[in-house]
């Protein structure tokens, strides 16, 4: 009886261990319960005293030690202010004004496009406890508060509005503003999309002026979308889109002194087609840089506007042969008598110190990688801080330099991924570090790199990893056939075995400047990836040609033939794969997702010996489709390269179809358009081809909200099990022309 007993026992534990063993992932943990989510730690609001920052919880602004992380005080309640000046008591967001002593609320945000909002902004008088509403005739967007924090300017109905807050008082500043026609002091969508910025107003450092934009887009095409809410009639959306080779917003820049009440206008204009995808007061009140960039984006001026005539000078110009790209790391010292830049301008991202006459005075980095995030300067102590991919492309790291170049410390460089947000003084800073196998820990250092705490570590994530028996990401390199050699992951099938051959599914991204194949922690879809592993597949990615952090060289030649270089590595990383013996050639797959949708799309299509079948989430179908800037940027007009926008659009190649294709859209797509899926589906159709498509109506480039993206998800796995994974195979011989590169020897 004793024996039989321990054997229950053993059998019981057996079981139990097997269980464990075998606890399988799920998309409702991915996406629906969210039990596999790595915890993040919010941006810092970070006080002057550059010890002290501030966080929303529970509806308060509350203030913390950065150094223990101890609650100091509520700085305020919105429960305290509920119903005051119309306050619904709900604060989305909120920001002080430079002295600390007024916090504007911003409450009831209601989205347009991917960074524009309107909202009720509310000012806040930390001194008299009074909170006092910006504006009562409707939604306002983009409001700030002046420096001396007396004034707060805004947009409403495309008009620029200033109030003084000690009287009360709210002056229009322009009155043309007219939906789908005139904007002033924001911007347009492509600027949103293309150049990454909506506030189109700044205000001078003296608080004087406001130097703002006017888009005059009457001359734009209009595009509209059509939403579905159950009404009678659908919802149509019209708004303004320049495409490729049409008509951009003619943009100008105006400078209004308040006092005066006088507009002046900058001279920027050329007679031919330009962007000004940037202004920035120096620390002169009384001079506005300006940058001014031709249409084919390859040549930029800095320009210097006389802030009392309208008048400019160049400060400075930069040219290249394929394209110049913008940023905003433009810095004006304290001094008056230099900035600070970036550039491509020897071939690899560098910071530079100028002078104010637009002379180099200074290269402060230098060497074959890529300074990849500039986060600022301590003039105190004559720092500039920088992000690098010194060691390797697929890694960062954290550094200071000097600003005589002279004096270069590294502040974070373990193997992975660091980054970095300074304290307002510069003398703390919170490092995110992650790997492709480990979710992000967020650690409190000193200037000098000595660690003060810890604020979140994602232990529980990482033992999920460990009880749901996660695989491995396992970097390799790799040349192709071309000499090149490429980056790259794989996630090896759970109970891997040598001697079986695995389907495999690539993920692919692929665009200008962009990376996938790094070592940082790559958040829900390494679940996804990490299921599919569970189900049998092997995973990998790849970066091809014309992605980032290998020189400007690397990232720019696909210029005027974007998907060209990209499509021949994909399809030689996936011969590659296919090669090794563990691999089934006959069963590999692609996903990506916009550009990545583009890719799948061009790899499966140019790609048919190779693919066997493709996922393509709100892709570019054919340029011509795309907005003006971006893709000009790139491919300049359809007009200027017929041979470019025809070899390398999808929609073109619909008749090479071979294997198995899910194309999939958002209705209310407002970037990459319904209509690049649509069209593609016309172009399969006329070639007789067969093929899955799923769209989803309303949701937009993000295909999200409630149950979207389970329900994505649980298509795209169940298009995968039906169409890629079939039976698993016999091992096979190593074939083909590649040449391949351990990982342990892979270096840059």
């Amino acid at each position: 009886m004793k024996k039989i007993l321990i054997l229950c026992c053993v059998a019981l534990l057996g079981f139990t261990a097997g269980a464990i063993a075998q606890k399988k992932i799920t998309l409702e943990d991915i996406w629906q319960n969210r039990t596999l989510s790595a915890q993040s730690v919010p941006g810092f609001n970070f006080l002057k005293d550059g010890k002290h920052f501030t966080r929303l919880e529970n509806n308060k602004i509350e203030q913390f030690d950065l150094t223990t992380g101890n609650w100091v005080q509520t700085l305020l309640d919105a429960a305290a202010i509920n119903g005051t000046a119309g306050f619904n008591g709900e604060i989305d967001d909120y920001s002080f004004s430079d002295d600390e002593q007024k916090i504007l609320i911003e409450s009831e945000q209601a989205r347009i496009y991917r960074h524009s909002y309107h909202a009720n902004y509310y000012v806040y008088d930390r001194k008299a406890r009074s909170l006092t509403a910006v504006f009562d005739k409707g939604k306002q967007r983009l409001t700030t508060l002046s420096p001396q924090g007396d004034k707060a300017a805004f947009v409403f109905e495309n008009n620029l509005y200033v109030k003084d807050l000690a009287n009360g008082q709210v002056k229009q500043v322009t009155t043309d503003g007219k939906t789908n026609a005139i904007i002033n002091g924001a911007t347009d969508w492509v600027y949103e999309e293309e150049f990454s910025f909506d506030k189109g107003f700044q205000w001078s450092p003296d608080g004087r002026r406001i130097a703002f934009y006017r888009f005059d887009e009457t001359k734009v095409p209009e595009f509209t979308m059509t939403n579905f809410r159950g009404d009678l009639y659908p919802e149509n959306v019209t708004f303004k889109y320049p495409k490729v080779g049409q008509p951009n917003a003619q943009v100008t820049i105006h400078i209004y002194e308040l006092n005066a009440g006088l507009k002046i206008d900058v001279a920027t204009f050329l007679n031919e087609d330009h962007y000004i995808p940037r202004i920035k007061w120096t620390q002169d009140p009384d001079k506005l840089c300006v940058f001014r960039m031709n249409r084919h984006q390859n040549e930029l001026e800095l320009l210097l506007a006389d802030a009392r005539s309208g008048k400019t000078s160049l400060l400075m110009k930069e040219s290249s042969k394929y394209y110049v790209d913008i940023h905003d790391n433009l810095t004006f010292l304290e001094d008056g008598k230099q900035f600070i830049w970036t550039s491509e301008s020897d071939g690899w991202n560098h910071i530079y110190l100028y002078d104010m006459s637009g002379k180099v005075v200074q290269q402060l980095t230098g060497g074959q990688y890529e300074v990849t995030a500039f986060y600022g300067v301590d003039e105190k102590r004559k720092l500039v801080y920088y992000q690098a991919a010194e060691k390797s492309p697929t890694e960062r790291q954290v550094y200071s330099v000097s600003l005589d170049g002279k004096r270069k410390q590294k502040l974070a460089d373990a193997k992975g991924w660091n980054d970095a947000q300074f304290s307002s003084s510069f003398d703390y800073f919170v490092l995110t570090y992650s790997t492709a196998n480990t979710p992000a820990t967020y650690t409190v250092y000193d200037r000098e790199g000595k660690k003060i705490r810890s604020i979140e570590d994602n232990a529980k994530l990482a033992n999920l990893q460990k009880e749901y028996q996660v695989s491995p990401v396992e970097f390799f390199s790799f040349v192709t056939s071309e000499s090149v050699r490429l980056n790259g992951w794989t996630i090896k099938p759970r109970d891997f075995k040598e001697n079986l051959s695995y389907p495999v599914l690539m993920f692919v991204y692929g665009g200008p400047g962009s990376q996938e194949a790094i070592d940082q922690w790559m958040g829900a879809n390494y679940w996804w990836f990490q299921m599919l592993a569970q189900q049998g597949y092997m995973v990998a990615c790849v970066d091809n040609r014309g992605t980032g952090g290998r020189g400007e060289e690397f990232k720019k030649m696909t210029y005027l033939q974007l998907g060209k270089y990209e499509t021949i590595d994909q399809i030689e990383a996936a011969k590659y794969l296919g090669t090794l013996k563990y691999v089934d050639p006959k069963r590999i797959g692609i996903f990506g997702w916009s550009y990545g949708g583009y890719m799948s799309s061009l790899c499966l299509l140019k790609g048919n010996s190779v693919f066997k079948a493709a996922i393509a989430v709100a892709p570019v179908t054919n340029w011509k489709w795309y907005d003006s800037i971006y893709t000009e940027r790139f491919m300049r007009t359809e007009q200027e390269n017929p041979d470019g926008y025809r070899d390398n659009s999808p929609v073109n190649f619909a008749h090479q179809l071979k294997g198995h294709y899910l194309l999939v859209h958002g209705m209310g797509d407002d970037n990459v358009h319904f209509q690049n899926t649509a069209e593609m589906a016309n172009a399969l159709v006329d070639a007789n081809k067969q093929f899955d498509t799923y769209f989803y109506p309303n949701r937009n480039h993000g295909i999200a909200g409630g149950n979207t993206r389970l329900h994505l998800y649980t298509k795209m796995t169940d298009f995968l099990n039906d169409n890629l994974k079939g039976t698993t195979l016999a091992a096979k011989k190593v074939q083909g022309p590649i040449k391949i590169v351990p990982t342990e020897t892979v270096k840059e």
